[in-house]
């Protein structure tokens, strides 16, 4: 176990040390510990010493003392002492004494130290006394199993001649020593573990880890763990931080080994655990116990104040009394010399799973109600003003004995009543009242189990109480066990008997405790007690002890199996295949079992081999005999060392098995391939094969065709097949038991021949149509259909067009390019493969006509002609477009009359000649080297008359509104209209024409453009346009104004200086730039250095006030005007300078008139009417103006809205709100909000709806 991380200090003052003594002696080992009370345990090589004969364990104040009786070499280990977190290791070694003789002669009775009991002398005529010289006194205990030492097992040690007697003795005789038997013994002997968890101790917040190992031996898979804490609790859950499960597996000595890891363990990880594995019906588990310690802590109990009522709080007098603290431990009268034991402490510092065990050794019989007193100490005591003194809270007494209870009165003339659980108790021989003075007292004679109860006595209106407990004297046996020699399947009783009638024991069988079972039985009466085996085994063998209140008994039983005789042996047997084999012998003991092996491996019964046992006789049956049963069968009697053996052979007539194949054998190979033909054959023996084809046998050697010959079957191979390889071939099989045969049909397939070159019938766009002939050879197997594949003529590489097989001889190839020269070519196919390809065929060209044209529409119309257009067609193809050629037909007649002799390559064309009235029907067709493609035609009829169409001005945007630009920039302006005739387009500019070499016109059917290359200030003005069809005209004006920076302003003058300020005003500048003037920008200089400062910009008035300039300083001022093309180049800059003075300054502040700032209030924003959201917060919003400022008052249905708290209501700079908080459909209504100052008063209103939302 780790050591902490920080070191305690030692709870031992003195450690014991290392001792070596000889064989047969005792070692006394001694250690003292700092204190009185503390805990100490011993351990063996880590598992705790329990006191036994062979182990002595004593406590006296702080001395702790383990002797450890008659040494054997065994004894040779580690052993440890523990109290508290301190643990000190030992070790003890053993010497042979000098001139003693390890043979099997009767060993010198040693003389131990005191107390220890002297060795029994060994006795080699009975091997099972040794069984009597274990460690701890039992044959086989829980911690301590011997181990089996079978005749060719390897020790590291060599055994004493006595062992090995015994060992010859009991494999000779098919009988065992009784350390050996207990080994044996199924009850204590783990089905599936060959190494269990033990159980350990651990300190607080360190780790420990247990360890179970299962052999895989006899396990197909692996076998399944599982951790539990307590009864239910699956641990798997809880795997993580603090607690680890690992699984591993050793391929050498096959162990399974599952390990769980508790880390940094916590007080509450105490108790009893489970370790369960289970393999298919295969179940086992063990329990073990986990210690969490820590460092003792000594409490200080108030005994008077341990006790509490099992009442209510407040009732003195409710419930029962818990006195059971103050339990003692009687000392057995042989050992009267020891202290007492508190049961109190023992309770409070042991773990719950020991609980039971502590009740069962110091006699308390109801320990839930102990336990459930215990909890319920009442830690306060009262003072009574009737007694001087009260009961103490518990008395404890002997069986058989008497108690006295006394309590001392303050008033002796009170009256004074005892109670026993509530009822008053009278004066009787068995209780005695006394009165002496003020002291009154309550005597019971001969205390029995029923005088086990709360008492309570009651002075007038106060009482006390006090709980008595009984202790029943110690359980003794009167009469011990006694050693049994037994045969197996006879009826064993083991019987004691013991102080007390009825009184409860446990039985043992090599230290764990026996539960009633079928296996065992106990009977009671009186004092007697039994236990009872109905059918005694050899796994009964072994260590049984009864334990009671004040001692035990034990015993050592030995069951040795009976003589067993042979009286039938098994026998040889030769059966056909599918017939029952039946293997028998005959026993002389009925009852002995037995296990059946083959080939020296464990059978198990099933529905092909069973297995029975009626009485002496044991059968083993084969249902249905198969090669796989031949073998040597071995039957092993339970518990004996003989085994009876016998072989068992299968014949069988030989079979051909053609089942794989079909009713009629016919196997097809492909020609050039390699034949393998593995037909089964079965037959014991092995029977001898012969091939024929017609009346040739094949040989087994050599040649293309030969035959082999296997155990399980035969083959036909034949190297390259060809045609005449065809046939009926015959097997034959022939073995002692019988003969067979069977015919083979063999046939050989090749692909197709080359069909013959395909034939191209017709070409289109990027398709083509083809057909061929099938091929003369068809390879003997139908064609299943034919592949095309295609190249351009000038490529070599090859495409498939078909995924799909061709069933037809005749194929559409698709999506070719055009004017690209193709060849194609045909591949034939059938079941066995694809032949070699056709000839090409001959090169072909695809070529298609264009679509047709698009977008045909009517261009216009006069009394002679039609004008058309349209565009070209979609898709044009390799051929090209050579030109359109334009048809035309007259309503009511079928004729279409082709309008140009010679094609055109234009998308226009106008149809002359027309007469004047007539409806015609136009289409045009695309022409390339592959003819005409599809027409394109006017849907209605055209009429051949010429169309007015009244002129349109279409004015764009932009120029329905000032059309701005500045000097210099170019103008251009296009000005779309319609008409027809051809419109007359007529500009004009102020009413005059305007002039060609400033301005620019171009006119076209559509539309009309004005262009001026340079503009300047006068091409400003109103353009008229104005567009004329015969006497209908349209017209439209567009202004332009041509902009330029402004000039200067006129003049600046300095108008007054005062203080630190300068008054300017100036006049407008002469020339605006043709725009308005949109401010100005002052600058002022210091007359020594002249350099300009901005100090106003974008000015609007003309004249300003320059503040904040220096006293001392001379300052010139200039002006820039602005408009929305910029700056003035220049500024107007003052004549004169302004100098501001440093002393002597006077102000004279103009003279205003009083301006009256009165008004009557006025709302300038109204109340809306509001619909609002039950439940949302609304408000209502309205401005007034008024001076004085006018008071506010809201109302709702004219009625004034004051001091509510649903209602809100601000006003800041003359916005008023009113805030409605969560409105319900109550709230609706007419809102009204009055404004009211000394001059007047206004008033605006509103409609509210409140509705509930959906």
């Amino acid at each position: 176990m780790p050591e902490p991380a920080k070191k305690a200090a030692s709870a031992f003052i003195k450690k014991p040390k290392a001792l070596e003594v000889s064989v047969g002696s005792a070692a006394e080992y001694v250690a003292e510990t700092g204190k009185a009370d503390a805990k100490v345990k011993w351990q063996r090589d880590g598992k705790d010493i329990q006191a036994s004969d062979k182990y002595v364990i004593k406590s006296e104040g702080v001395q702790h003392t383990l002797i450890v009786n008659n040494v054997v070499k065994e004894d040779e280990v580690v052993y440890a002492v523990i109290s508290g977190t301190s643990k000190v290791k030992f070790e003890l070694k053993v010497k042979q004494e000098e001139g003693k003789e390890t043979t099997g002669n009767p060993a010198e009775p040693a003389k131990p130290a005191e107390p220890a009991k002297p060795a029994e002398p060994a006795k080699p005529a009975e091997p099972a006394k040794p069984a009597e010289q274990k460690e701890d006194g039992s044959a086989n205990s829980a911690a301590e199993i011997p181990t089996l030492q079978l005749p060719n097992d390897s020790q590291d040690e060599k055994p004493s001649d006595s062992a090995m007697a015994r060992k010859d003795s009991v494999w000779s005789c098919g009988e065992a020593a009784t350390e050996e038997l207990a080994k044996l013994d199924d009850s204590n002997r783990s089905t599936l573990f060959v190494e269990k968890p033990q159980s350990g101790t651990v300190t607080v917040g360190e780790d420990i880890t247990f360890v179970a190992k299962i052999e895989a031996k006899d396990l197909l898979r692996k076998p399944n763990a599982k951790w539990f804490k307590g009864k239910w609790l699956d641990l798997a859950s809880k795997a993580g931080k603090h607690l680890q499960l690992k699984e591993s597996f050793d391929r050498i000595t096959r162990i399974h080994t599952f390990e769980m890891q508790i880390i940094k363990a916590k007080e509450n990880y105490a108790g009893n655990y489970r370790c369960e594995v289970t393999w298919k019906d295969k179940f086992d588990s063990c329990i073990f116990d986990l210690e969490v310690i820590e460092a003792p802590e000594v409490q200080q109990i108030d005994i008077r104040a341990a006790f509490k009522r099992s009442g209510g709080e407040g009732q003195d007098d409710a419930g029962e009394l818990d006195f059971s603290g103050l339990l003692k431990r009687r000392a057995m009268k042989e050992e009267s010399t020891e202290p007492e034991i508190d049961v109190w402490e023992l309770l409070k510092n042991a773990q719950p799973n020991e609980y039971e065990k502590i009740a069962f050794e110091y006699g308390i019989t109801d320990l839930r109600g102990l336990l459930k007193r215990l909890k319920r100490i009442k830690r306060e005591e009262k003072k009574s003003a009737a007694f001087a003194k009260i009961l103490e809270p518990g008395y404890q007494v002997e069986k058989g004995e008497k108690i006295k209870f006394v309590v001392d009165l303050a008033d002796p003339t009170v009256e004074l009543k005892w109670y026993r659980n509530g009822q008053e108790i009278r004066p009787s021989p068995k209780y005695i009242f006394e009165h002496k003075g003020t002291l009154r007292m309550l005597t019971i004679k001969n205390c029995t189990m029923a005088d086990d109860a709360a008492y309570q006595v009651k002075a007038g209106d106060e009482k006390c109480t006090t709980e008595l407990f009984v202790k029943e004297p110690p359980i003794l046996i009167t009469r011990q066990l006694e050693d049994r020699n037994e045969l197996v399947g006879e009826r064993v009783e083991l019987e004691c008997e013991v102080s007390e009638d009825d009184a409860q024991v446990k039985w043992y069988k090599n230290g764990i405790e026996l539960g009633a079972s079928p296996k065992h039985r106990f009977r009671t009466e009186g004092k007697k007690h039994w236990l009872i085996i109905p059918e005694a085994s050899k796994a009964d063998s072994g260590t049984y002890s009864v334990k009671t209140t004040g001692g035990q008994s034990t015993a050592v039983m030995k069951v040795d199996m009976k003589p067993l005789k042979i009286t039938q042996d098994l026998t040889d047997q030769v059966v056909r295949a599918g017939q029952q084999a039946v293997l028998e012998c005959e026993l002389s003991e009925a009852s002995v079992g037995g296990k059946w092996y083959k080939n020296g491996q464990l059978i198990y019964p099933g529905e092909h081999v069973k297995i029975t046992h009626r009485k002496n006789v044991h059968k083993l049956v084969v249902e249905k005999m198969t090669l796989e049963d031949d073998g040597d069968y071995t039957f092993i009697p339970d518990g004996y060392s003989m085994q009876l053996g016998a072989k068992l052979r299968m014949i069988d007539a030989p079979k051909i098995h053609l089942d794989h194949l079909a009713k009629t054998p016919e196997i097809v190979v492909v020609a050039g391939n390699k034949l393998r033909l593995d037909v089964p054959i079965t037959g014991e023996p092995m029977p001898r094969i012969v091939w024929m084809k017609g009346e040739k046998a094949i040989m087994d050697t050599g040649g293309r065709v030969r035959a082999e010959s296997f155990p399980d079957h035969t083959s036909l191979v034949i190297e390259t097949a060809e045609k005449d390889d065809s046939g009926q071939y015959k097997i034959v099989v022939q073995n002692e038991a019988g003969e067979d045969s069977a015919q083979l049909k063999i046939k050989v397939v090749d692909i197709p021949d080359a069909p013959a070159p395909p034939i191209v019938t017709e070409v289109g766009g990027d398709w083509c149509s083809m057909t061929w002939n099938p091929p003369n050879y068809d390879g003997s197997s139908p064609i299943l259909g034919y592949v095309i594949e295609r190249k351009k003529k000038q490529s070599s590489r090859w495409m498939r067009l078909n995924f799909d097989l061709c069933k037809e001889m005749t194929f559409e190839p698709k999506n070719m390019i055009e004017g690209i020269p193709y060849e194609v070519r045909v591949f034939a196919v059938n079941a066995i493969g694809m032949s070699k390809p056709s000839e090409p065929s001959k090169a072909f060209v695809p070529l298609a006509p264009t679509s047709e044209p698009t977008l045909l529409a009517c261009d216009g119309v006069t009394d002679t002609s039609v004008s058309l257009k349209w565009r070209p067609p979609e898709r044009i193809g390799a051929a090209g477009l050579d030109g359109y050629r334009i048809e035309y037909c007259l309503e009511g007649t079928n004729e279409w009359i082709q309008s140009n002799t010679e094609l055109t390559d234009k998308t226009k064309y106008t149809i002359n000649g027309l007469p004047t009235g007539e409806k015609i029907y136009v289409r045009v067709k695309a022409v390339n080297v592959a003819g005409e493609s599809a027409p394109i035609c006017m849907t209605t009829a055209i009429l051949i008359k010429e169309v007015v169409v009244p002129p349109k001005i279409r004015l764009p945007r932009q120029l329905k509104q000032t059309y701005i630009r500045k000097v210099g920039e170019s103008l251009n302006l296009m000005i779309p209209f319609q008409g027809k005739p051809r419109p007359k387009v007529i500009w004009t500019k102020d009413g005059e024409p305007l002039d060609s070499n400033t301005v620019n016109i171009r006119n076209t059917d559509t539309d009309t453009v004005l262009f001026i290359r340079k503009t300047e200030r006068k091409h400003s003005g109103n353009y008229e346009l104005t567009v004329q069809v015969d006497k209908i005209q349209d017209k439209a004006t567009i202004v332009i104004q041509i902009v330029e920076k402004p000039g200067p302003p006129m003049v600046v003058k300095i108008v007054e200086v005062w203080d630190t300020n300068v008054a300017l005003e100036w006049s407008l500048p002469k020339d605006n730039g043709n725009a308005a003037i949109t401010g100005y920008t002052i600058q002022k200089a210091d007359k020594k250095t002249m350099d300009w400062f901005t100090v106003i910009e974008h000015y609007h008035r003309t004249n300003c006030v320059i503040s904040d300039l220096i006293i001392g300083n001379e300052y010139y001022f200039r002006v820039y005007s602005e408009n929305m093309c910029g700056l003035s180049d220049d500024g107007t800059v003052t004549k004169n300078s302004a100098l501001i003075q440093k002393e002597g300054l006077a102000l004279k502040p103009p003279k205003y008139n009083d301006f009256d700032f009165q008004e009557v209030p006025k709302f300038t924003h109204p109340l809306i009417n509001t619909v609002a959201v039950a439940g949302y917060n609304a408000t209502l919003n309205c401005s007034v103006r008024g001076n004085p400022k006018p008071t506010i008052c809201w109302m709702k249905n004219r009625m004034i809205i004051d001091k509510d708290p649903r209602y809100r209501m601000f006003s800041n700079q003359g916005v008023c709100t009113l805030e409605i908080r969560k409105p319900s459909p109550y709230d609706g209504g007419l809102y009204s909000c009055k404004a009211v100052n000394a001059l007047g008063e206004d008033e605006v209103e509103c409609k509210m709806e409140v509705k509930v939302a959906q």
